[in-house]
């Protein structure tokens, strides 16, 4: 998508045409929040989803378990639009707002129409049909409601987030959305540059920097009694007994909570040096990724755990035949470089489909206390030495490539 970056030209009636001036000082969150909801139409939506068009405000800073949403907006026909409001300055705002937004939807998939009208009625003491009408939408209450509960449950959502202006690196940020298989959503990312008018008044611009294609999920019924059994790539099913199942779910629910613990701790405390290396959200696998700016998300660092093995450790990954590959191969001719920044310890290996540079930790205990600390820290530091090694020189591959 072709995408403006220079500043709109005022042509007056007479006199010299000058560039407007952007607006940097008076421009915040709750001013943008204001915006959304005082005018929806200063939003894209016709460019991202066109199902989505038009849609009516609810309220401003929503409350879920997730925390606030910014805006809240619901078309006619019953589809939910979550707005998140953020000023690139900020570098953590740049590598949450995404997680940040999926939370919000992941809360609100658990909701019904009744939840969403409790909500709105006590920010604003009116009906979500209310305000619908008051748009000017004659809708079935019945109907409508009945639409709305089914999108919420089926988290079929639109999911802006909004920016002041762009900043290098921010229209990454979709590169690193993974797909959330419970969640049928749409995301935008929206520029929102204001400009200042010669009289004082102001002008926004508002256009579409990145958009993704809307997510599905598949639901395998299976008869009463029964359960689905199977890991991730196996094509066969096996039947079990409803005890049976249960007894492996239960199994499986506890493995998954330590990993999603495990790499809890291991975000809170990590630190990067690259303000725009966008961080994951704690995983239930044995394993979490930090995507690189690679078209299609082709190219990311894995960072994993064994606890059959004892290691934890990390490596450069993506997809085959993607320009992440070919970005990837391009790094040998910076081989010498990217050994003396990673040392030593590292593996790294030229001259296959997908070049080997990985590193690894051997951890005897991973419940006990002190070992679990150092493997944090010597993960930690590695992660920042990869990072820091590798996702520049990605990025300059892309270009070079013709994908920046």
């Amino acid at each position: 998508m072709a995408r403006q970056h220079a500043s709109p030209i005022l042509v007056p009636v007479t006199g010299d045409a000058a560039p407007l001036t952007p607006v940097d000082t008076d421009w915040n969150e709750a001013t943008i929040q204001a915006l959304v909801q005082d005018h929806p139409a200063c939003l894209p939506i016709r460019e991202i989803d066109p199902l989505f068009a038009d849609p009516v405000p609810l309220c401003r800073e929503m409350s879920t378990a997730a925390g606030p949403i910014d805006n809240v907006l619901v078309t006619a026909s019953g589809l939910p639009v979550l707005v998140e409001c953020k000023l690139w300055r900020n570098p953590q705002a740049r590598r949450e707002v995404v997680g940040q937004i999926l939370d919000y939807a992941t809360q609100l998939s658990r909701w019904t129409a009744s939840d969403l009208q409790r909500e709105i009625s006590r920010r604003t003491g009116r009906g979500v049909v209310e305000l619908v009408r008051a748009a000017g939408h004659v809708v079935d209450e019945v109907g409508f409601t009945d639409a709305l509960t089914v999108n919420l449950r089926r988290g079929r959502f639109l999911l802006l987030i909004v920016g002041d202006g762009i900043r290098e690196g921010v229209e990454a940020i979709a590169e690193y959305l993974q797909a959330h298989g419970r969640l049928h959503f749409t995301l935008g990312l929206v520029e929102m540059p204001v400009y200042a008018l010669l009289d004082g008044a102001r002008l926004v611009a508002p256009r579409v920097l990145a958009r993704t294609e809307t997510i599905t999920r598949t639901v395998i019924e299976t008869p009463p009694g029964y359960a689905v059994e199977g890991t991730a790539g196996e094509d066969e099913f096996e039947p079990l007994s409803t005890e049976e199942s249960s007894r492996r779910q239960e199994g499986r629910a506890r493995r998954r909570a330590d990993r999603q613990d495990f790499w809890a701790e291991f975000l809170s405390g990590l630190v990067l040096d690259d303000p725009d290396q966008a961080l994951p959200r704690p995983s239930q696998t044995g394993h979490i990724v930090f995507k690189f700016p690679a078209p299609g998300g082709s190219s990311w660092l894995s960072v994993y755990r064994s606890k059959s093995a004892g290691t934890i450790g990390l490596f450069l990954s993506g997809n085959a035949g993607s320009p992440g590959q070919a970005a990837a191969r391009m790094l040998a001719s910076d081989e010498a470089a990217i050994r003396l920044e990673l040392g030593p310890d590292a593996l790294i290996r030229f001259g296959e489909d997908w070049p080997k540079i990985s590193d690894s930790h051997t951890l005897a205990d991973f419940d006990d206390p002190v070992a679990r600390a150092a493997a944090f820290a010597w993960l930690r530091r590695r992660l920042n030495d990869f990072v820091n090694a590798l996702r520049p020189r990605i990025r300059a591959a892309l270009h070079e490539l013709g994908h920046a």
